[in-house]
């Protein structure tokens, strides 16, 4: 395996643990302990691994040489019954992705203003970093369960729409947990040409140079 995708699946496994634990964090902020006591607001890899998502879907699209390289860690658990503000839940939901933009920023700008004084392999390294965490960010804020998305929509969806919403994400939440990956996944080839062009227009804007 290629020292570069050893290094991208590194920090795709990284990102996934910073976005969950974000989610605890965020839990944990506005009063629900439960992933706190849970032991879940650690860094510790263990605490987090899930086998599908952080193991079989990154190696499956690592081997086969997909474009898109994607993961996720086992969600972090937090109880909305502790949660009683009217947008907690989007907070709670939004507090992944935002982490991944905050990452893909703060490493995005070092290479638009430190990109003249860095080493090619540190420049390339910054980029990968840059690149999985807007991957991360756009893939999760797909507005389809189970992905933080459906939340963050939930959670600015006017009365009746937001009712039929939530009929929707209950009904598809019945696929179980694979069927609902699979799909996801193949919504999300389907739109991966307009993801591409997203995500290097992104990148640019960030960065400063294409990829």
């Amino acid at each position: 395996m290629q020292p570069d995708l050893i290094f991208s699946l590194v920090v795709l496994f990284v990102s996934v643990i910073l976005h969950e634990v974000a989610h605890g964090y965020m839990a944990d902020y506005l009063g629900d302990p439960t992933a706190r006591l849970a032991g879940r607001l650690t860094l510790n890899p263990l605490s987090h691994i899930d086998p599908m998502g952080s193991i079989i879907l990154p190696g499956i699209l690592a081997m086969t040489g997909s474009p898109i390289m994607i993961g996720y860690a086992k969600p972090v658990p937090y109880n909305p019954y502790n949660l009683p503000g009217k947008y907690d839940e989007l907070l709670v939901a939004a507090a992944g992705p935002a982490v991944n933009i905050l990452l893909a920023l703060v490493f995005g700008l070092l290479m638009r203003f430190g990109g003249v004084a860095m080493s090619p392999v540190l420049f390339t390294a910054f980029g990968i970093i840059v690149l999985r965490n807007l991957v991360l960010a756009i893939f999760n804020l797909i507005p389809i369960p189970p992905l933080d998305g459906s939340k963050v929509l939930a959670g600015i969806l006017p009365g009746g729409m937001a009712h039929a919403y939530a009929h929707f994400r209950r009904n598809f939440e019945m696929l179980g947990v694979l069927s609902g990956t699979l799909f996801i996944l193949i919504i999300f080839y389907i739109l991966s040409p307009y993801f591409s062009l997203l995500l290097q227009w992104l990148f640019q804007l960030i960065t400063g140079v294409g990829f």
